[in-house]
């Protein structure tokens, strides 16, 4: 058996079950610019992660949805790590039958998370009845009666969270074996020995079956308002006090005072359910909860079902691949690099199935790397499939090429032109530069560093200075860095100091292939845009002779 991962590359250094009385969302994992790991929130929305992980999701299980979607927005850079998850992969991939097994088991799970998280974060205002949904129009999970039904369903999803787990076949993986142990791990802590009951109650402290005292008359929490002992006692009381009345005061004519006592207690015994149920949940079902939202072994079992089930996404994912796909080669080296051959782009490989793929080279030796041509010509998305490539190879899954080498990043940038976030008194160029300079004193040389134009809204002389440093300034720090520009006088500069390698847009006589070929495009193709959208140098003049004949026209109707 391989040698278990550490639980720090593994794991993470926080959960995503919440101790808080609101359940995590995909919102709290989202980048801020005050908490992100290797994407900003800028980066973020340039590289599309969203439409990415839309593209890859095919889990089940909520949790394993905010897994997922963890692994894209925060994704590691342990190398063991990613080639581990790997392995598991592979496992599925040779082994139907465990597979098969997983994602029964991962199906069955569905309806108890709901349970448990409804447990967890649920409001119940009471009432004698209970209800499975929450109240319909709103977003907070609210429902009737006292928590008794949540309470039954979210416990029984922890024991065949892990009675389940105990029939699965062994998995020879280490990946997969680190999430079974966590599950049968959980079995052993005192959460789940509440969780499976029967749990005592004694001055607002509970324990477990173990840790009552053997000849201790405790009872034990049934969650339930019907409680055998208060309801015995209740009728007991009632039925002496009718027969007192009865039996001993005929002769002063009350017997019919025990027929209305009896009649009274009627309408009473709703009431003091409700006040068992009430009581139930505050001194019993909402301190419970709290243990078990600041269980770190739940949340644990919890994160290694939603690992089991983004596991079996991302096999679901390679199987869609219709073309060309691969599991990067993971390795380990001083310097970030991306080598991969006939790589298409994971968002645009299902709607255009003739997409242009491209092969990528970012090395020791081309580290730097610049790409010129026109616009519409497939700069952009070659920037985006770069960086969207990395992004799947560092969640460990599959990728749309023919062979493919990594290393994984610590930090991924995309800048691209945000004239909507300007900065009083520093102008777009200003602002754009103060984003360049952000990137450059965060990157290192496992980043990954993408620049769309740099240093506009300035003097050309002055833009050819300051881009000619930067670039020089990247290339030394050693990070990996690509720009898109038009520019092929820097390029030449920069060719003359041996410094990058050089792609541009192929063109054929009805326009660009979308393929990048080695060289420096220097001519711009404007004409060629103006005239596709309708605003080249004729349709500016023909538009403008329309107007004087409509002038003209005008003008002679009026006399």
């Amino acid at each position: 058996m391989n040698k278990s991962i550490k639980s720090i590359a593994l794991w993470r250094d926080s959960f995503i079950l919440s101790s808080s009385s609101q359940q995590a969302d995909s919102e709290d994992i989202r980048p801020t610019d005050g908490d992100h790991g290797a994407l900003d929130p800028k980066t973020y929305d340039a590289v599309e992660v969203d439409a990415l992980f839309d593209v890859i999701n095919h889990t089940q299980t909520q949790i394993g949805h905010l897994i997922l979607y963890r692994s894209l927005a925060r994704p590691i850079s342990d190398t063991n790590a990613l080639q581990q998850k790997q392995e598991a992969l592979r496992e599925l991939e040779s082994n139907p039958e465990l597979t098969h097994d997983l994602q029964r088991y991962v199906k069955k799970m569905i309806p108890g998370e709901k349970s448990l998280y409804h447990l967890l974060y649920g409001e119940f205002f009471g009432g004698l009845s209970t209800s499975d949904e929450p109240k319909d129009g709103s977003k907070k999970l609210e429902f009737g009666g006292c928590g008794y039904r949540q309470y039954v369903d979210g416990t029984e999803f922890a024991v065949d969270l892990v009675e389940d787990a105990k029939l699965l076949p062994q998995p020879k993986t280490a990946y997969l074996n680190d999430l079974f142990n966590a599950i049968s791990d959980f079995s052993q802590s005192r959460t789940y020995a509440l969780m499976h009951g029967p749990v005592y109650s004694s001055d607002g402290k509970f324990k477990t079956k173990q840790e009552k005292p053997k000849y201790s008359p405790t009872l034990s929490f049934r969650p339930s308002m019907f409680k055998l002992l208060p309801m015995l006692i209740f009728m007991v009381a009632i039925g002496g006090i009718f027969t007192f009345f009865q039996n001993f005061l005929p002769e002063l004519g009350a017997s019919y005072i025990g027929y209305g006592i009896l009649a009274l207690t009627v309408p009473a015994v709703p009431v003091i359910l409700f006040a068992i149920g009430v009581s139930d949940r505050d001194t019993v079902i909402y301190p419970l909860r709290k243990q078990f939202r600041q269980s770190p072994e739940l949340a644990k079992a919890l994160e290694a079902l939603g690992m089991i089930d983004e596991l079996l996404s991302l096999h679901h994912y390679g199987q869609s691949i219709d073309s060309a796909k691969v599991l990067p080669d993971i390795v380990d080296n001083k310097h970030h690099l991306l080598n991969v051959t006939n790589a298409k782009n994971p968002l645009l490989i299902k709607s255009d199935p003739d997409f242009v793929p491209n092969d990528i080279t970012l090395d020791s030796v081309g580290r730097l790397l610049i790409i010129t041509g026109p616009n519409s010509g497939g700069k952009t998305a070659f920037c985006k499939t770069v960086a969207q490539i990395q992004l799947l190879g560092q969640v460990g899954c599959c990728i749309p090429a023919s062979t493919a080498q990594l290393v994984p990043v610590d930090r991924i940038y995309y800048q691209v032109p945000d004239p909507g976030r300007l900065e009083a008194g520093i102008g777009r160029f200003g602002h754009e530069l103060k984003r360049t300079r952000e990137i450059f004193f965060n990157s290192t040389p496992h980043s990954l560093v993408i620049l769309d134009e740099l240093s506009e809204g300035t003097t050309f002389e002055e833009r050819m200075s300051l881009s000619e440093y930067i670039l020089t300034g990247f290339h030394k720090l050693g990070a990996s860095t690509l720009l898109v520009t038009h520019n092929h006088e820097l390029c030449e500069r920069l060719q003359g100091d041996g410094l990058g390698r050089y792609l541009q847009v192929e063109f054929a006589s009805q326009g660009p292939t979308h393929r990048l070929i080695p060289g420096v495009s220097r001519v711009s193709h404007a004409d060629r845009v103006a005239t596709e959208i309708g605003f080249s140098k004729e349709d500016v003049e023909n538009h403008l002779s329309a107007r004087e004949q409509q002038t003209n026209l005008s003008d002679v109707n009026s006399s």
